[in-house]
Order: structure tokens, then sequence, then C-alpha cells
């Protein structure tokens, strides 16, 4: 792979470039992040948890907040790493590419990461595919469906429910290439035998059945190599996207932890302080009355540290990335390691597993798994057993959103009414979910 490829403006709506013409003032990559940042589905990370369910604090941190500052965070790595590439290879300039530019794809993507995470977070995804996997109401599906479709189904990713939603016909996005290479972490469908075990870029998926056509139109665009058929190496700027992720939620997690009292303040500035070494100043923690503001400065500084190791990192990495023979997290590999990996394991057993985290997910498998019940089926009713097909099957229906048109469907694609479906459901607010589920269930009325 070479920079100059993989760098190259284009998007899949080709009459998009006409538009380009028109506005001179931004890039095409400056042009993805406002576009991004004005969608809806964007919009809607304000109402899903990150990790504590719909907190009661206003500091806790909510996949828009987190969105926010992982796309900060990549664009520092994104410029960082532009300074090094065009220094090293000049013809990037020569082609009108800036590092404010390859900041921009980072930022942009590192800005979508979690658009296509459901309500409730990681189990919300775990909750969809068991549905499919275990509930009488799912599998009944199974006989309609390919092998590749199937796995889709029972392995839903938010990785590659994002890909679909940055490329629908009717999500108004239209993002570039780059920066649907850079958000696209895991470069390979759902249904790869044998992942090459040690290779970060197969531990999950990235796009579902449907979709892999516009990957591979993607990838021959931007000249990313094929290393064994439908599996490609990573764009190398997904490694930094995947970096800024890893350093906020290991960094704000832990602050958010402190905040609630899951892991006390003493514990909290010890590992902050692992990361900053010589850095640290005990003396000049104690200017700071509050812990919050302990947490703010401790939190600033820690960021800024892994920031620069993990450009370092990148920059030392570079050649063997494009070369596909480095396909492991930056974060791994940076003098911060050990300290971050303290870090994850203590946020594990206070945080992750915490009761108000636990309830949550445990709320999340029964509201997500009585709408699939409900909704798939009306659907399968409808489309396989009309003798069965019920008034109350029609008024469930009647909820689907107006892009789901059931007159579109005539029961010969299952794929793509379920798919449907799925984006409806993933696509939801915590609250909203949480909303519909009492209604359609009868535990609430409207207006109730």
């Amino acid at each position: 792979m070479n920079w100059e490829n993989l760098l190259k403006p284009g998007r899949f709506d080709l009459k998009d470039k006409q538009v380009a013409t028109l506005d001179n003032s931004r890039s095409e990559f400056e042009r993805d992040y406002d576009r991004i940042i004005f969608s809806a589905p964007f919009r809607n990370l304000q109402d899903k948890t990150q990790v504590f369910p719909l907190p009661e604090h206003d500091f806790v941190h909510t996949r828009l907040t987190h969105s926010l500052e992982v796309s900060s965070v990549g664009r520092s790595l994104g410029k960082i790493a532009g300074e090094y590439l065009l220094s090293t290879y000049p013809t990037l300039s020569e082609q009108g590419i800036t590092s404010a530019d390859i900041g921009a794809i980072v930022a942009a993507a590192a800005l979508t990461h979690d658009i296509g995470n459901p309500p409730f977070g990681h189990s919300g995804e775990d909750a969809i595919s068991d549905f499919f996997k275990f509930h009488q109401e799912g599998q009944q599906w199974k006989g309609h469906l390919s092998a590749s479709q199937w796995a889709d189904m029972v392995n839903f990713e938010g990785n590659a429910q994002g890909f679909r939603m940055l490329t629908a016909k009717n999500s108004g996005l239209k993002i570039s290439f780059a920066t649907l290479a850079a958000f696209t972490k895991y470069p390979r469908p759902s249904d790869l035998p044998d992942p090459e075990k040690g290779r970060r870029s197969q531990k999950k998926f990235g796009f579902f059945h449907d979709q892999l056509a516009y990957y591979s139109l993607l990838a021959d665009n931007l000249g990313i190599t094929e290393i064994r058929p439908q599996v490609w190496l990573r764009h190398p700027l997904a490694f930094l996207v995947e970096a800024a992720d890893d350093i906020c939620y290991s960094i704000i997690d832990l602050e958010d932890g402190c905040t609630l009292g899951l892991v006390s303040l003493e514990e909290s500035i010890r590992m902050f302080a692992a990361i900053l070494g010589d850095r640290f100043s005990e003396e000049k923690l104690k200017e700071y009355k509050g812990t919050s503001q302990k947490l703010a400065i401790l939190r600033a500084m820690a960021i800024n540290k892994l920031v620069r190791e993990t450009a370092d990192a990148f920059i030392e990495k570079e050649e063997a990335i494009r070369k596909g023979t480095f396909d492991q997290a930056l974060t791994d590999y940076i003098p911060s390691a050990i300290a971050l990996e303290e870090i994850s394991r203590i946020s594990v057993a206070k945080i992750y597993r915490s009761k108000p985290v636990l309830e949550k997910e445990a709320a999340g498998f029964q509201v997500l798994e009585g709408l699939l019940d409900v909704f798939s089926k009306a659907l399968y009713h409808k489309f396989y057993q009309p003798e069965l097909y019920s008034g109350q099957d029609k008024s469930i229906l009647r909820l689907l959103p107006e892009a789901m048109d059931l007159n579109e469907y005539d029961g010969s694609d299952a794929y793509a009414i379920l798919r449907g479906l799925v984006d409806f459901i993933s696509g939801m607010t915590d609250k909203y979910a949480l909303s519909l589920y009492r209604k359609v269930k009868g535990i609430s009325l409207p207006g109730a």
C-alpha cells in the first residue's frame, strides 16, 4: 500500500464531485466531519450509554461525549502522524494533502466509531445476536437465509452496523473512501473461516454480507491490500482511530468510575501517576481542592502523554503497518502499556462489573429481546404465515419507520426484511427502546 493512493479523494456518490468544486473553503475530509456532526445517527448518541446507564450525573459520559473526545484525540494523533508522513513522502504535498487533512480523516472516522452501537452498549450487541441464536421467533428465520446471511444475524457487530449506516443511500452522509477505510478497524466479513490469531484486524468483523461489495470497491479505489479472499489489511489510519478510542475509554472510564465512587481517588491517582511518571507531582496536585479538579488535570496530562507515545509508536511502525507485518493495537506498544493494562484490569473488576452496569445489561437483554420478539413475529406472519397474520400484527407493523416500507418487500428476501428491522432497533436510543418496549408489551400506555 502507498500513501498517495490511501489518501486519494473520492466517495461512492460520484455526483458529489460536482458539489466539491463549489466549496473550496473546506477539504473533502473536513466536509466528512461536518456531515457527521449534523447527522441524526450521530445526534442519537447523546442518549446512548457509554458505560453507566442513563446517569443522573451530567458529567458522566454518554456515547456522544465519548465520541467527541475520541475525535479530539484522533485529530491530534492524525496531525502528528501527518507531519511525519509529509516529511517522509514529499509527493503527498504535491497531491495537495496537508497534515490537517490527515487529522481531519482520523477525527471524522473517530467521530463515527460508535455510530453503529445499539441501545444499552455492548450488551445490546449480545442481545440482538442471542435473539437469533436462541429465541424461537429468531430461529424460525434461519431456513430463509444463506449461511453468510445467518452468520450476520447471529453475530451482530456494532462496527459492521456503523459501516452499513455510513454507506446507506438514505443516510445523507456520503463520506469519503479514506474516512470510511479509517473507520473500518476489522476489514473482513462475519463468516470468515479461521481468522488469523494475533491479527488485531481479524478479531471482529467490519461489514455485513450485503456490504461486502461496498468495501471491495473502497479497497480497490484506495489500493488496500487483500491478503486472502474477502479479507484486507487495515487502512493505516485505522490504527490511530483505534488508539484514540483505547486512550479515551481507559482514562475517562476511570475518571467516571472515581466520580461515582466505584474506584477510590487514591487508587485513581496512583494509576494516573503510573502513566505520568516524573511529570506527576503530588505537591502540585494538592493545589487543586476538589476531586473533579484533581481528576480533570490528571486526565488531561495523561491523555497528552499517551497521544505523544502513540504517535511515536505509529511513526516507528508505519512501514510495517503498510506492509501488513504489524497488526496489533498501538497502545500495546507504548511505554505506558503496562499502566493501561492495570487500568483495564481495575475497570473490569470495579466499573464494568459494578451493580449499575450489570443491571443496565440485564435490562438491555429484556428490552431488545422483547422488541425483536414482537416485531419479528409480526413480520414473519405477514410474509411467511399469512394465515396467522392478525390485527395485532398489523398494529405492531404500523410502528415501523417510514424508511422501512413493507410494500417494497414480497417475502423473497428475508435478509433484507431482517436487516431493516435490526436497523430500526439498533438505531434506537436507550430511552426510546425502553419506552417502546413498555408500550408494545402493554406495560404502559402512550401519554401515561
